[in-house]
């Protein structure tokens, strides 16, 4: 019996805080009373014994355990049957210790799980840690002098993109060896790296790296840019070299690197494990549990989830595959049980590989997957967010070439329709459409991503053997092969489907399930609640787009038109409007350089004046080109006990009849001389990053929390601004902002002018200077 065989053994296991891990740590505790376990865990920021604690004690997999002992009894049990260990396969030494050295080498039986599963992994990622990770745990080993059986966790797709049976053989000298020596693969893959970082830095490459970044975030400050700048190196960076490992891993027949990599691991490790008895068990797709700890369970998303939920959020309305061909989907707790088997019944020469898979007794055909889910998705609808039902696709089953090329086109032409409004004056809900483009341009790509990345498997044709594992189920007595059930052919697969997985994936992609219902606040009503709760400290505005419709240009426009006889304003206001395209330009690069070049205009005008004219300019214009919400926005914050604070790139005597408003005012500040003014900033103004710095400033002299405050602006120029609060609001935002403020969730508000006002943008009448 399974549990007596294991009784007093100490088990050694690895990527325990992964899916399959943290199921076998589950079951091993559940199932097997009397077993130790010593769990290899990256420390990350926390130390080992936080992680377990956080990661895999209180992960909803062991609630079943946790009823059953109760709370206190799961916790002690924990202590006493569980030792951590700091420790990476991703290193060299694995990162151990002298002590995280014997605890391993002293225990009956390691189990390798751990690895870098996802199928779109950089190559040099999956090479260290699928292929190196078990040479280094065996030559270690090798260097204890330790002797454990060692169970290495594989994939039944290294048999790679073939037709027909793959059989339970070692690759080594089999019919699926691959021909490639796996030093070279793993010495070649970090010069790869090393050339793309380098590549990376090339000023040519960097020039564009920073062109994407002004487009994507425009006039955001240096700090902003320079910070997105070096994200699209690195995302550019981690894209080669997850398409290095794409190629090289087709270029051999493999689906992707994390396939050819475990290939390559196994190949390897029958080189390096010297008198290590090594058993390897090979799974095919893993996906929720059928039954153990209970129905559904899963952590993370595996392969099929995305494109479940793609497919019944419309997102995905065709894809490759052969209808009738199988997709090899396995159960976790059926995989977690055959690997206790293996463990229990020890290494068996003449059965080295044991796969764990359902195609060739048990298949299920992606026509069939696709059928139910349409049922499913038909009865049970992802709802948009206009709370419509959205219809499940039907599927064709095109070759892959096909799919991909009907959305790239549709990329490029979402991409050009996003450039061209890109450089349109819009903003508030206008804006929002370039926001809408930008949204379906991602559901494109992703779309494109999951056909690049599992097209190869829903075009599979290989039929994985599974004699020896079922060799193992009949030597099984009754009561192991309930408590350890990994029999394939007990699998209903459209109860698996419809009644297990189905629910469960929705329920983990936390889409919309029904429409909103009347009574329940809508998310903006939850949002400006949260912005307008007492709890926060602080509330900083713009003042262009956010709090008027008035910016530097009409206001100047005003005051020099004021005194100016009718002829001459004309002349100067066409004057004006024929700078606008450049003026824009330069407002778009380079806010403060903006300012500066525009508040010339002011040289030689007098402090008096000006401060007079403002006065009525406020009255004239100010006021009538206000936004009413905004202004009640202002009042409800102070009246709630907010700090208010007003910050700008305007003239200090622009604003200065707003001053009642606020608590406290930022601006831009010309110098003077001799009673006027000479064209010049007294100081640096307050845009783009400066603004941030100005409000944290404030904000530390008045003890006041940042992350509880609120920050209102327009333009992606105050992305460091709304970066450096809790709360950020968009309000009329131009398009980037739209598309930032989308993404990130924030929330949006569409501040309008009363209507019926008036509209005019220039003083009535004529008076001569004084």
């Amino acid at each position: 019996m399974i549990p007596e065989a294991l009784a007093g053994k100490r088990l050694a296991i690895t990527g325990t805080t992964g899916f399959l891990g943290t199921a076998l740590v589950e079951r091993l505790l559940r199932c097997v009373p009397d077993v130790e376990l010593v769990l290899l865990v990256r420390p990350g920021r926390r130390g080992v014994e936080q992680r377990i604690r956080r990661e895999i004690v209180r992960n909803d997999a062991f609630d079943r355990l946790r009823e059953q002992v109760g709370s206190d009894a799961f916790e002690r049990l924990c202590r006493e049957r569980i030792t951590g260990v700091a420790g990476d396969v991703g290193v060299n030494g694995l990162g151990l210790d002298d002590t995280g050295r014997e605890l391993i080498a002293g225990c009956d039986i390691v189990i390798h799980s751990a690895a870098a599963v996802a199928f779109d992994n950089p190559l040099d990622t999956a090479v260290e840690v699928n292929l190196l990770g078990p040479v280094r745990l065996a030559r270690m080993l090798n260097e204890m002098g330790a002797s454990p059986h060692l169970i290495a966790v594989s994939t039944c797709y290294v048999a790679g993109s073939r037709r027909g049976n793959a059989p339970e053989e070692p690759l080594v000298d089999g019919p699926m060896y691959v021909p490639v020596s796996w030093q070279e693969e793993a010495e070649t893959s970090r010069r790869r790296r090393i050339t793309t970082e380098t590549e990376s830095r090339d000023p040519s490459r960097l020039a564009e790296f920073r062109s994407r970044a002004r487009h994507e975030l425009g006039a955001a400050g240096t700090p902003a840019l320079a910070a997105k700048t070096e994200q699209i190196r690195n995302r550019w960076v981690n894209n080669q070299m997850v398409e290095a490992g794409r190629s090289r891993a087709a270029s051999l027949g493999f689906p992707d690197a994390y396939a050819f990599t475990k290939a390559l691991a196994e190949t390897a490790l029958a080189e390096v494990r010297g008198d290590l008895e090594v058993t390897t068990v090979r799974p095919s797709i893993i996906e929720s549990a059928y039954s153990e700890p209970y129905p559904g369970w899963i952590r993370g998303f595996r392969m099929a989830e995305p494109i479940i939920i793609g497919y019944g959020r419309g997102l995905l309305t065709d894809f490759p595959g052969i209808p009738q061909g199988v997709l090899d989907v396995i159960p976790v707790d059926l995989v977690a049980a055959a690997i206790c088997a293996v463990a229990a019944r020890g290494h068996d020469p003449d059965r080295p590989v044991i796969q764990v898979a359902s195609g060739a007794v048990n298949p299920f055909r992606l026509n069939q997957l696709v059928n139910l889910a349409h049922g499913w998705f038909s009865e049970n609808p992802i709802y948009d967010d206009r709370d419509q039902p959205i219809p499940p696709p039907n599927w064709t089953y095109p070759g892959r070439g096909r799919v991909v090329r009907q959305l790239k086109r549709l990329q490029r032409g979402l991409n050009a329709g996003e450039r061209v409004l890109g450089r349109l004056p819009i903003r508030g809900r206008q804006a929002e459409i370039t926001a809408d483009l930008d949204e379906r341009r991602e559901q494109v790509e992703r779309a494109l991503g999951y056909v690049e990345l599992y097209g190869a498997y829903t075009e599979c044709e290989a039929l994985f053997g599974v004699g020896r594992l079922l060799e193992l189920w009949a030597d099984l007595d009754q009561s192991d092969q309930q408590a350890f059930c990994f029999d394939p052919r007990i699998i209903d697969w459209p109860h698996y489907v419809t009644g297990v997985h189905l629910p469960t994936v929705v329920a983990q992609g936390r889409v919309k399930t029904a429409p909103s219902g009347r009574s329940e606040p809508s998310r903006k009503d939850r949002q400006r609640a949260r912005v307008l709760s007492p709890d926060r400290h602080l509330a900083a505005f713009d003042l262009e787009n956010t709090l008027i419709a008035a910016n530097v240009v009409m206001a100047y426009g005003w005051l020099a038109t004021r005194r100016l006889p009718l002829d001459d304003r004309v002349r100067l206001v066409t004057r004006i409007l024929l700078e606008a395209p450049s003026l824009l330009a330069l407002d778009h690069r380079d806010r403060s350089d903006f300012l500066r070049h525009f508040y010339r205009r002011y040289e030689g005008a007098g402090v008096k004046q000006m401060a007079e004219d403002s006065q009525e300019m406020f009255s004239d214009l100010i006021l009538a080109q206000a936004f009413p919400a905004a202004i009640r926005r202002v009042r409800r914050h102070r009246a709630a006990g907010h700090t208010t604070v007003l910050i700008t790139g305007a003239l200090d005597f622009i604003v200065e009849p707003l001053r009642p408003l606020f608590d406290h005012i930022v601006c831009a500040e010309l110098a003077q001389s001799h009673g006027a003014y000479t064209g010049q900033l007294a100081a640096v103004p307050p845009t783009s990053e400066s603004r941030a710095e100005v409000l944290r400033d404030f904000a530390r002299a008045e003890g006041l929390l940042l992350s509880e405050s609120v920050a209102y602006a327009d333009s992606a120029s105050d992305l460091a601004l709304l970066e450096a609060v809790g709360y950020p609001v968009a309000v009329n935002p131009e398009p980037k902002l739209a598309m930032l403020a989308r993404k990130r969730g924030w929330l949006i508000e569409h501040f309008e002018k009363a209507p019926g006002g008036p509209r005019k943008l220039l003083p009535i009448g004529t008076r001569k200077a004084s």
